[in-house]
Formats: structure tokens, C-alpha cells, sequence
């Protein structure tokens, strides 16, 4: 009997696993009260089983042929010239930032001292990077409609030592990039758009992301596409690219791709800092930098993930207009404050948030009755971000009041919407939301 070629063997493999896939994760039947409905979810496939083994079978176990194809498609997508993988949507904030502290940008580089615009209510890893460097945040409040700052409030809380504004899309919602963008340029400050909760979301037909000198966007189980764990970095600029490679992989000076060497025809021609002549390109290092780069076995589901996207995004939208209708239908109105979106916003949202109209209400109740009702629900992540215990003591200012971020903290939360609920579970969510409240509302 002739021995099978390592070909055939890598196809049975592949084909068993979707076969498995198909089995071990079929359809489960909705039970209410039962199934637990968390508020963020990955919608996967055998597709994404069959990439995954694909990538496992080669064994090539960091970067590599599967990240370069995702970056190239990603970038395309997206709509920036270049996108660069990273291990999250955290780290993506922290390549971002420090790409633009690189002192080849001289006086436009960031430094210790200087002050960052960011709105009080959001995700700690959007400003971590700016103050673990040794700037000094500068909080804005938000619109109570929108949850996302408005260029009024970033312009009118620019001073002389302003060099950054570094905001996040609030849950899918976009702001007004592009007039935040055009404050930004007409000042020289930088502008970076975290779009982690955001992918596909769009102002005035252009996808968010591509207004500002940088982007992130985190492909966590959460998000609109997951790699499991995953961020990428999205830019135009050529020398933001470069920098922001040099801190993703250790500072060093080199931009071979992985498992190539002497790209620049002169390895061992290159002279730099104190180091003698001659000495290899690999291993010098232009900046104090990490390693955060993805496997190909991540990059390679989110290939098949990218190829799924303008059905997530549908599904999302669809299940919000859905989830508002239905808690309209069941007079929802008279309970909660339901989120808009500025004229030329097509959001890509990420949950559906909604505020207690009765601001006297205590909140946990509801939650805690939803949550035994196998209902998952989440803050608008950290709420004042400066009343959080790691925050409490930092250095910064604040212009302006900060009421509408304390209202969102006290009065705010969201339900999922994500493309795995279904019709049936998302009534189950709207009826089991206006049932809680009532039941406090009557408990008051």
C-alpha cells in the first residue's frame, strides 16, 4: 500500500476538523432563563477551525506568512496605507503612542511633560501609555447623547503644552473625527483614534481610523473579529509605520520581515550611535521598544474572520435597531435614555447602552436581576476614569465639568448585540430589562 504524501495527510486533518467543528459545536436550542446571554461574544466557525489548523500544520509559530497576508488586507479594508499586527488592542495603544515619541520627529516628538486631551469616561488602556510615559492627561467630559466627546469640548480644552489627543469610539459610535482631525492638524497636535469598539463604523461615508495620524483596533473575543487574542496599528504615514514596527519589535533599527535578512542591501555596512562600523543592521536599536507581535496561528483566523466582517457589522446594526424597537414597543422610553449618533455616523456598534431615567435608582438591583435572568450586562468600562483606585492620585487636569461622565457612571450600562443573538434572545433581553426596572422602580 503506498504511503500517503504529507499533502493528503494535511488535507484529511483539515477536513476531519471541520467535520469535528460541525459536530462538537452545532446549534443549541435558546432556553430562557437558561442560556446565558453574555454582552460580548466571537461568532466562529469551521472556516475559521480550518485556517487555524493550516496554520498549525506549518509550524511556524510567530509571524509569518498568515500575518503578512492579514496586514496587507487589513490595511485595505480599513483604509490606511498600512496596518501592523500586534498581540492586543491594548498593546496597539501603547505601539501607537510611542511610535509618535520617537525623537526623529524632533520637535513634534511627544515628551514626559506634555499634555494629552482625553475624555474622563473610557478604557484605561486608551490613556495608560501617555501617563506611564510621563504625560499629563488633560480629561474632557461627554455628550450624554452620544457618550463620545464633541470637537467643541477638545478645542476648547487645547493649551500651549497640548501635543496629543488620543480618543476611543465610544461602543461603536463614532465622533466627528473629521472636524477633530482638521483642530488637530491646524495646531500641529497629534491625533490618534482608537477604534477597538469601532471597526466599521463610518463619518460621512469614511471609515473611523483613517482621520487621524494613527489607529488601533483590538480583536479580542469582544470585539466586531477576533483572533482570540490580537490588535493591529493603522496609518498613512511611511515614518509613523516605521517607528511604530521599530517599538513592536524590541526598538530595533532593522525592518527585514520575518525570516529575511539584508532587505536593505547593506547589513553590514550601517554605523549608528557609538557602535563601530559595520556592525549588523539586525541588532541595532533606534528605539526602547517591546515585542508584541502576533502568531500566524491568530493572524490566520483573522483572515477568515475579515472575510465575515460586513455581516458582523450588519448583524450589530440590526440587532440595535431591533433591541430599541422591541424596549420601545414595551414602553421602555419612560425607563431609559437611549444612545444617538451625530448626523453622518454610521455606527458599527458595539453594545447597546442605555441610562436610567430615574437618576435616583440604584442600578445594581437591575443588573444583579438581570444577571440571575442569565443576562450578561457591562459598564461603560471604567466610568470616571479618575475616580478609579489606580487613577486616583495621578497628575492631571480637567477643563470643564465632568457631569455627564459621573451620569454615565452612576445611571449606565449595556446589554449585548453582538451577531451571535438571535431574534428570540434579544426579545428575552428587552422584556426581561423592562421587567427589572419596573420591579425597582416599585421597590423605590
Amino acid at each position: 500500500m503506498a504511503m500517503e504524501s504529507a499533502q493528503e495527510i494535511r488535507k484529511k486533518i483539515i477536513d476531519l476538523g471541520v467535520e469535528y467543528f460541525e459536530a462538537a459545536h452545532a446549534d443549541k436550542k435558546f432556553v430562557a432563563g437558561q442560556t446565558f446571554l453574555p454582552a460580548n461574544g466571537k461568532v466562529v466557525d469551521a472556516a475559521d477551525l480550518s485556517q487555524l489548523l493550516e496554520a498549525s500544520l506549518d509550524m511556524w509559530l510567530t509571524a509569518g506568512r498568515f500575518a503578512e497576508q492579514f496586514e496587507k488586507e487589513f490595511a485595505t479594508v480599513f483604509g490606511t496605507k498600512y496596518s501592523l499586527l500586534v498581540n492586543s488592542g491594548s498593546s496597539a495603544n501603547l505601539v501607537a503612542f510611542s511610535a509618535l515619541t520617537s525623537p526623529f520627529f524632533k520637535d513634534r516628538a511627544l515628551q514626559p511633560g506634555d499634555e494629552f486631551i482625553t475624555p474622563a469616561c473610557g478604557f484605561p488602556t486608551t490613556v495608560n501609555p501617555a501617563i506611564q510615559f510621563g504625560m499629563t492627561p488633560r480629561f474632557i467630559d461627554i455628550d450624554a447623547n452620544t457618550h463620545n466627546v464633541t470637537p467643541e469640548l477638545v478645542e476648547a480644552a487645547i493649551t500651549p503644552k497640548t501635543k496629543l489627543v488620543m480618543i476611543a469610539h465610544a461602543l461603536g459610535n463614532p465622533y466627528d473625527a473629521e472636524k477633530i482631525a482638521k483642530i488637530c492638524k491646524d495646531r500641529g497636535i497629534w491625533f490618534v483614534e482608537d477604534c477597538c469598539d469601532a471597526l466599521g463604523a463610518k463619518v460621512n461615508g469614511k471609515n473611523v481610523g483613517t482621520f487621524g495620524d494613527v489607529a488601533t483596533c483590538s480583536f479580542y473575543p469582544a470585539h466586531h473579529i477576533t483572533m482570540g487574542e490580537g490588535g493591529a496599528v493603522m496609518m498613512s504615514s511611511p515614518s509613523v509605520k516605521k517607528f511604530a514596527e521599530s517599538f513592536r519589535d524590541w526598538g530595533r533599527d532593522c525592518y527585514c520581515p520575518a525570516a529575511k535578512e539584508d532587505t536593505c542591501g547593506k547589513r553590514y555596512n550601517w554605523q549608528m550611535g557609538d557602535l563601530p562600523m559595520g556592525y549588523d543592521h539586525k541588532y541595532i536599536y533606534s528605539h526602547i521598544g517591546y515585542n508584541l507581535k502576533v502568531t500566524d496561528s491568530q493572524a490566520a483566523i483573522g483572515l477568515t474572520q475579515l472575510k465575515k466582517l460586513p455581516g458582523f457589522i450588519k448583524a450589530r446594526q440590526n440587532n440595535f435597531l431591533l433591541l430599541k424597537n422591541e424596549l420601545i414597543s414595551l414602553g421602555g422610553n419612560e425607563f431609559f435614555e437611549f444612545p444617538r449618533h451625530i448626523n453622518g455616523a454610521e455606527p458599527s456598534w458595539f453594545g447597546f447602552l442605555v441610562t436610567l431615567r430615574n437618576r435616583n435608582l440604584n442600578r445594581a438591583p437591575i443588573l444583579a436581576a438581570l444577571a440571575n435572568k442569565k443576562i450578561g450586562t457591562r459598564m461603560l468600562f471604567g466610568g470616571n476614569l479618575i475616580k478609579q483606585p489606580a487613577y486616583k492620585n495621578i497628575k492631571h487636569t480637567v477643563h470643564g465639568s465632568l457631569e455627564n461622565t459621573d451620569l454615565v457612571m452612576m445611571c449606565s450600562f449595556f446589554v449585548g448585540l453582538w451577531p451571535g443573538l438571535t431574534n428570540e434572545m434579544l426579545n428575552y433581553i428587552a422584556a426581561e430589562m423592562i421587567t427589572a426596572v419596573k420591579a425597582q422602580e416599585m421597590a423605590k
